[in-house]
């Protein structure tokens, strides 16, 4: 029996992955709006995000490849620090089945949370409307050789905020990270 390569059993996977929110109604269910009625409630207030952005920042070069990782997994800033982050996917599978994002998330976001909305989210290339108020910064969903730069401010708040790319099942394999605010 001929072995299978890795790149193409990873990119079956994310394709099955892509497709399980095909074909279900995107009006929500009551019990999913009800389950998310009770998690807002019970997470913690997001920090305002500052709706300015500065003209540029320090240069964070992030890659990603097909092997669904990313080639920086944490950002030292000081509180306030402009940033620009470049995220580019060096890969070669097609973005509707590889794809790649840098998405930033308020401190003690639940990304598995995030990642199982973002299922349902292929319209708005994964980012789900959901958690639209706990993202600080991203870049649009990349295909093969493109690159996106996400120019944000670091939270004032010394702390620990998590990202990751949100395209189905890459979180769970090892794209993430955190901005250690110090």
């Amino acid at each position: 029996m001929k072995p299978v390569s890795p790149v193409l059993f990873v990119s079956f996977v994310a394709a099955i992955l892509g497709l399980t929110g095909c074909g279900q109604s995107d009006k929500p269910s009551e019990s999913a709006h009800a389950q998310h009625a009770a998690a807002a409630a019970s997470a913690p207030a997001a920090p305002a995000a500052s709706a300015e952005k500065p003209k540029s920042g320090r240069a964070v070069a992030i890659t990603a490849n097909d092997t669904m990782k990313f080639s920086v997994t944490e950002i030292h800033a000081k509180p306030g620090e402009a940033l620009a982050v470049t995220l580019t996917n060096e890969g070669t599978v097609p973005k509707f089945s590889m794809g790649h994002n840098w998405v930033l998330m308020t401190a003690g976001t639940d990304l598995n949370a995030v990642t199982a909305a973002a299922i349902e989210a292929a319209t708005t290339e994964y980012i789900p409307a959901s958690f639209k108020d706990r993202i600080l910064a991203s870049t649009k969903l990349l295909g093969p050789k493109e690159s996106d730069t996400a120019l944000f401010y670091a939270p004032k708040q010394p702390g620990r905020y998590p990202f990751l790319c949100t395209y189905p099942g890459h979180m769970q394999v090892g794209m993430k990270g955190e901005l250690i605010v110090e």
